[in-house]
């Protein structure tokens, strides 16, 4: 017989619980077993806990979804006040910078302004140098020392950097060296701590106005210094002029209230420099002046490294032996040798005249006139205009003479000078001609 295995419990059979379902003549039962209680109760846990679950989201989720949009508002709040915060402070940056702005553009229109005026000045400057040498007044070389950058100063070497390449601009002549080192100082360019845009910016163009000032005052110094030169040799030429008995009249200033006019025009502005560069036109104008009359006078010689054969004063006359007076100079030259003006003029005389033999007579304005006698032949003639160092003649021994030689004369208001003195003075005005 089958052994049936049983479930017991303490010996007693557990009985199975049977569930019966009837419909109509039909009778179903369906055991139940333990696992299906287990089943059971576990699904109806769940849906329990989900139940609850979906309950308590209900319940819950307007407090839920009003904190988190309290949240996000408190958050937003936050976001715009931080962003209000940062525009004011753009604003506050943006502000000082268009103030900084300002304040450079100030300053830059200054320097442009100083540039025109130095640019200006370099025009007349140079003119007025190109006079100087054309004078032979040596330019002199300014030797005031250049300041020193400091090498442990914020900013400094950027500073004098900007402001030798602002003179360099200034002045025409930035070249590639002045390009390389302001490259080589460029990195240096470090703002003090605390220190502002628009600080730092009035320091450096401090800095450039400083060095422009610095430039302007070697350009006084370099006018004062051919001014000085210009009237020194003025002076000595006007010395020279004066011990040969020719004076240089300087026309007179007239200052009469009753007869001056013209339209009204607002007064020059005090300016060294203007004042400067009218003194050194001035002492050109008057040293010029002094060539030019230097030019016209006979200080030349008729006949350069001939022997004198006789000099100006009283003498034994060669034909009648007697003392008689020498009137000029004579020159030993064999005939036909050049005979040349000693200044500029015009020719009075080209002609044979008594004991002068052939005669050529130049009037140097001013009373002076010079006389070139016993010529062999003469290459001028009457109204040629000439000028010092022309042949006007060939020497020879014409008119009252013992032998070939030149007879050389200056005369003064018709009567005789030295022709010595003049020559002494035209050796001494050949270092101050140019």
């Amino acid at each position: 017989m089958a052994a049936h295995p049983e479930s017991r419990v303490f010996g007693k059979r557990e009985q199975q619980h049977i569930i019966i379902l009837a419909s109509g003549d039909k009778v179903r039962h369906m055991t139940v077993r333990p696992w299906m209680t287990a089943v059971a109760f576990c699904f109806a846990g769940m849906f329990t806990v989900g139940y609850l679950a979906a309950t308590s989201y209900l319940v819950l989720r307007d407090g839920l979804i009003g904190a988190t949009m309290a949240r996000q508002a408190r958050m937003q709040h936050d976001y715009e006040d931080r962003i209000s915060a940062l525009r004011a402070q753009v604003d506050r940056v943006t502000s000082r910078q268009l103030l900084d702005q300002q304040v450079v553009e100030e300053k830059v229109e200054k320097l442009l302004e100083q540039q025109m005026a130095l640019t200006e000045r370099n025009g007349k400057l140079d003119t007025l140098l190109n006079r100087a040498g054309s004078a032979g007044i040596a330019d002199p070389v300014l030797e005031e020392p250049v300041e020193e950058v400091e090498p442990l100063a914020y900013g400094r070497r950027a500073d004098a950097a900007a402001g030798l390449k602002a003179i360099d601009r200034v002045l025409g002549r930035e070249t590639a060296g002045a390009a390389t080192r302001q490259a080589s100082i460029a990195p240096l360019a470090y703002a003090a701590p605390g220190e502002s845009v628009a600080d730092r910016a009035d320091r450096m163009f401090s800095n450039v106005t400083l060095s422009l000032k610095n430039v302007e005052r070697q350009q006084v110094s370099r006018i004062q210094s051919l001014t000085n030169g210009a009237s020194e040799m003025a002076d000595a030429i006007e010395s020279i002029l004066a011990h040969t008995g020719i004076e240089i009249e300087v026309p007179p200033v007239v200052d009469d209230a009753s007869a001056i006019g013209g339209p009204f025009v607002e007064p020059l502005s005090s300016n060294i420099f203007e004042y400067s560069l009218g003194e050194l036109d001035t002492a050109l104008n008057r040293l010029d002046s002094m060539r030019s009359t230097a030019r016209k006078l006979p200080f030349a010689n008729p006949s350069p490294g001939s022997d004198v054969t006789s000099r100006f004063g009283n003498r034994t006359d060669p034909f009648l032996g007697r003392l008689a007076l020498h009137a000029g100079i004579d020159f030993r030259l064999p005939v036909g040798s050049e005979v040349r003006a000693t200044g500029s003029g015009t020719v009075v005389t080209a002609s044979r005249n008594g004991g002068y033999g052939n005669l050529v007579e130049i009037d140097h304005g001013d009373g002076l006139t010079t006389r070139y006698a016993h010529l062999s032949r003469i290459l001028a003639k009457v109204g040629d205009t000439v000028d010092s160092g022309d042949i006007v003649g060939l020497s020879g021994s014409t008119g009252r003479s013992t032998g070939p030689h030149l007879h050389y004369e200056v005369r003064r208001n018709g009567r005789a000078s030295d022709p010595a003195r003049f020559l002494a003075a035209g050796a001494k005005l050949s270092s101050y001609m140019n």
